[in-house]
């Protein structure tokens, strides 16, 4: 009986709408990561490439006391990982945010919410925690 009140308990826990909603976004997030890490490996890396060469670091090498710290590798990523982050604000966030704001012009404020102002999303007015970015909303 334990056993089935368990397995009942973890089904209701998988069926709820934000678990699947996660499993759903890793999965597009996943698919997403290689279409950008390909943007930015063949198009933008070999575009700098023609006004300054291609960065590559990965000789950089420290030696101390017989630790080797491979810093050339660090930097790239590190590089990598600010071209990737520019390429998703230009490309993506930008974009949708003022496709955003066009598409909630004409929207009425209902009387009883209010807007966090981290994320611009619509919470109750008594709300102290936006729900979608977790800020804290102070009063005003």
């Amino acid at each position: 009986m334990e056993v089935m009140y368990m397995l009942k308990g973890f089904r209701d826990f998988i069926m709820r709408g934000n678990v699947v909603d996660l499993a759903v976004a890793v999965i597009i997030g996943g698919a997403f990561n290689s279409i950008v890490q390909a943007l930015v490996k063949d198009i933008i890396t070999p575009f700098i490439g023609v006004f300054g060469g291609v960065p590559d670091f990965s000789g950089l090498k420290l030696n101390i006391n017989s630790s080797l710290f491979l810093v050339g590798d660090f930097i790239n990523q590190l590089i990598s990982f600010i071209i990737m982050a520019s390429v998703i604000y230009f490309a993506i966030v930008m974009p949708m945010n003022k496709i955003m704001v066009r598409i909630n012009k004409g929207e009425k404020i209902d009387p009883k919410t209010k807007s966090c102002p981290e994320c611009l999303s619509i919470v109750p007015l008594q709300a102290k925690r936006c729900k979608f970015c977790t800020s804290v909303i102070r009063e005003k």
